[in-house]
């Protein structure tokens, strides 16, 4: 494991066996101001995400001992930090696995240093509405009663609360509950469901969540949506979210 300091940018974690490619892009990494540490497997990946708790995750999906996807798993256990997914063009099966293992997005081998550094700061944007506090402490902290001359919430609505039978989503703490319940999301997920709640019964095209979630602004791959939609279902409620075959998906009305 090697690590390169530079204050004041994000800090990439790069998991890559490759010597040639992870030298080559730990190099444009730190020419763009990003700090970088290396590893050359997932288990040194693993160890290296405990020791420098980096701000995004750089790792191919072929690795020794622990493979991207396992690694992914693992870090989605106790961590929603950006993770972003390197894959051979020939590899779609794997770049699904990764992207239902909590990768937020993937990029594809060969690329030029530009359009992954776009793509990582595209995905470290994401994470400007995430929630700061860690769900599980916030989901067990003691909520204080309100003064006895308070209004009640239920009658004084927050224009920053949407809610939807049992889904509640707070845009000013970015909290997201279901029935009560902190559900913690990561930022790409987070970005999409407020895009839903932003529009409830309106049918948003898939190129139009690329366009506003992932910032593509041409013909990308449709399957980032799906897995990400499938992923947001199983936090959620797999009923919110309704496939519009042909078109896309909208989040459910209350009824």
């Amino acid at each position: 494991m090697t690590t390169a300091a530079v204050p004041a940018q994000p800090h990439i974690l790069l998991v890559e066996d490759d010597e040639v490619i992870r030298e080559a892009t730990r190099m444009a990494l730190e020419r763009y101001g990003f700090p970088v540490t290396t590893a050359a497997d997932g288990l040194e990946g693993l160890e290296a995400f405990h020791a420098v708790r980096p701000d995004l995750l750089l790792l191919d999906v072929m690795l020794p001992l622990l493979d991207g996807v396992g690694l992914c798993r693992r870090i989605r256990e106790e961590s929603q930090l950006p993770i972003l997914m390197m894959s051979a063009r020939t590899d779609p099966v794997d770049v699904v696995s990764g992207l239902e293992a909590g990768a937020d997005d993937y990029v594809v081998k060969p690329f030029e240093s530009a359009v992954l550094v776009a793509r990582i700061r595209t995905v470290l944007r994401r994470v400007r509405v995430a929630p700061t506090a860690e769900p599980e402490a916030a989901a067990d902290a003691p909520v204080p009663a309100p003064a006895p001359d308070a209004p009640s919430p239920a009658t004084v609505p927050s224009p920053s609360v949407r809610d939807f039978d049992g889904l509640r989503v707070d845009t000013d703490s970015m909290e997201v509950r279901v029935d009560g319940r902190l559900v913690p999301l990561t930022p790409t997920e987070l970005r999409l469901l407020l895009e839903f709640t932003a529009a409830p019964g309106i049918v948003l095209e898939r190129s139009t969540l690329l366009e506003r979630v992932w910032d593509y602004e041409w013909g990308a791959d449709t399957r980032v949506v799906d897995v990400h939609v499938q992923r947001l279902r199983a936090k959620i409620g797999s009923g919110r979210i309704e496939t519009v075959r042909g078109f896309g998906y909208k989040l459910r009305r209350p009824a």
